[in-house]
């Protein structure tokens, strides 16, 4: 019988943690049939000689409930080899969505995730109402990538309570809630999200619905999870993301206080965002690990979700956070065209008022007013020609340390660097995940069989960061190029990228390169991965901006047996879905 698809001879990682071997891949009717060495005529061929072939990545946190239904292969993640996308996370979303309502949820959606409210208000179609009706407005829409999707209490609160969202729950508003998450979720929702961090704001300075719900609602909600026989329940815990005192500390050691004894009792599937703090992050990773630890003996299935980067804001001209954007004489020409901004900034005259200028009152919460750290600002080149990305810099290589060694007012030094690259240069500044300014926590967190791969927002952050690209980080940097301590093993790498996060989700039929699997498939130049230096683009509706991040090496990207994305660039293949529920092979 001929097969649609070969891909012939390349070193295949299988998604299992298994060791990597040489093999043929068979493809027929979007499912892998067999795997070794295959003799069979095929409509098409994949030499991948030299290549890895591994499975298509499951990212299991992106914020595409927007972008989904404009966007067919959910740029920039399908850049990064994902094939799978789930969305709905931290208790932010669309639907279910009162029509009167809709604007509150681009506000909240804009505010928390940073995505253009205006781009949301043009791109979406607004064709529901009900969580259900989403799922088939975006089963309408062809699409490349896959997506299953959560159901956000944020959005659920707001259906039910309008204006009272932020207030107490009744009984009977939170028995309405709990049938709105079972009927969402037999409707093919892969589980429930929900947002309990103080840092979460919409626009306006509102907390997200739901932030202070009562344990009683959240664990009715939970427990709709359990009704309905399928799902994750996905949450922000209380304290993480934000400002890193012993207050964030006991907020998060109160959150696990009640959240681990529900998992013990439930044996439900619960994720939990898990990001390393900046002090005395050995104490605070073991103390959280173990309690989770300890819970998974006792019945409990809950798994620490962390990312494979620091959560690091991108600082520039073309970032929202600039440094100097505050200030008067910048104000004064900061609608200017970048390229004609650039130009005023190098006027001396120009230069050296600004520099004497501080920040006025505009935003005195922002951690670049007046005072930023400087020791903690770093290039994201070590020099403005070198092509190297350095998400791992030393603490010798921040602007202080740069002022120090030149001599120079850090203020200065900032300024000019940021003029680099004809103004498009991106300093990084590390907010949480670099404890100790490096990445040794975060291996031991990547390294702990406990830890399940996200975080990196798909989608989201648009305007200060591009993190969708920490797949393509996580065989970079941590199978490949690290130097200043211990690397990842390439098996380990590609099962947490596939399998780990299908299995968590219940997406059995994807995240293994076997026969019967659904044909998801990166055919990779591990060599040749690189990532390519952050760009602002304006390809959003309306014109909106956006920070994005693209890469190299990645030379087939295939969903269902297509090839979406070659050699970089898109194609018009849409073999993608809307994942409803769990999945079998």
């Amino acid at each position: 019988m001929t097969h649609d698809l070969v891909v012939r001879g390349g070193t295949v990682v299988d998604g299992t943690g298994a060791a990597a071997r040489t093999a043929d891949v068979a493809v027929r009717d979007g499912r892998i049939v067999d795997v070794g060495r295959i003799d069979g005529a095929a409509r098409r061929t994949i030499d991948a000689d030299g290549l890895l072939v591994t499975p298509g990545f499951v990212d299991i946190h992106t914020h595409f409930d927007g972008q989904a239904t404009w966007d067919p292969h959910l740029t920039p993640s399908c850049w990064h080899g994902v094939t799978t996308v789930v969305a709905g996370n931290c208790g932010v979303g669309f639907a279910p969505a009162d029509p009167a309502a809709r604007q509150a949820l681009i506000d909240l959606m804009e505010g928390v995730e940073d995505i253009p409210g205006t781009a949301l208000s043009e791109g979406m179609t607004w064709d529901w109402e009900t969580f259900p009706q989403y799922l088939d407005a975006l089963e309408r829409f062809p699409r490349a990538l896959d997506i299953g999707t959560q159901v956000p209490h944020a959005a659920v609160r707001a259906y039910v309570m309008g204006d009272r969202c932020h207030d107490d729950a009744t009984p009977d508003e939170v028995e309405a809630m709990r049938r709105i998450v079972v009927e969402g979720l037999r409707a093919g929702a892969l589980g429930f999200s929900t947002g309990r961090t103080n840092g979460h704001r919409d626009i306006h300075g509102a907390p997200v619905p739901g932030t202070t719900a009562a344990l009683d609602e959240v664990e009715a909600l939970f427990s709709a999870v359990v009704e309905a026989g399928h799902g994750v329940c996905q949450l922000v815990p209380s304290g993480v993301g934000a400002a890193v005192t012993s207050d964030a500390d006991d907020a998060l050691e109160r959150e696990l206080g009640w959240l681990l004894p529900y998992a013990e009792r439930t044996g439900q599937p619960i994720t939990f965002l898990a990001m390393e703090h900046l002090v005395d992050p050995e104490g605070w990773r073991s103390s959280v690990f173990d309690a989770v630890r300890a819970a998974n003996a006792r019945g409990a299935d809950v798994r620490p979700q962390v990312a494979s980067r620091c959560f690091g804001i991108l600082v520039g001209l073309q970032s929202r956070m600039n440094p100097f954007q505050w200030r008067p004489s910048y104000r004064a020409i900061a609608e200017l065209p970048l390229t004609e901004r650039v130009r005023v900034l190098r006027d001396p005259e120009v230069r050296a008022r600004i520099l004497a200028e501080r920040s006025g009152p505009a935003d005195r919460q922002s951690p670049l007013y007046d005072a930023p750290r400087f020791d903690r600002i770093f290039p994201l080149t070590r020099d403005p020609s070198d092509p190297h990305l350095d998400y791992e810099p030393r603490t010798d290589e921040s602007i202080a340390a740069l002022a120090a060694a030149a001599g120079a007012d850090p203020w200065e030094v900032l300024y000019d660097r940021m003029l680099e690259q004809d103004g498009r240069e991106f300093l990084l500044f590390p907010v949480l995940n670099y404890g100790h300014d490096s990445y040794d926590g975060l291996h031991a967190m990547l390294s702990d069989p406990l830890t399940v791969q996200g975080l990196g927002d798909g989608g989201a952050h648009a305007a200060v960061v591009c993190d969708a690209s920490m797949t393509t980080f996580l065989l970079t940097h941590w199978v490949r190029d690290r130097t200043r301590g211990p690397r990842l093993e390439l098996e380990d790498v590609v099962r947490r990228l596939t399998s780990d996060g299908a299995a968590l989700y219940g997406l059995d039929d994807r995240g293994r390169v076997a026969p019967g699997m659904r044909a998801d498939l990166n055919v990779i130049d591990l060599e040749d991965l690189s990532l390519c230096y952050p760009e602002r683009v304006t390809d959003l509706p309306a014109g909106a901006g956006r920070l994005v991040q693209r890469s190299t090496g990645y030379i087939e990207t295939i969903v269902a047996g297509e090839t979406v994305v070659a050699d970089g660039e898109l194609t018009d293949a849409r073999p993608g879905r809307v994942v409803r529920g769990p999945q079998t092979p």
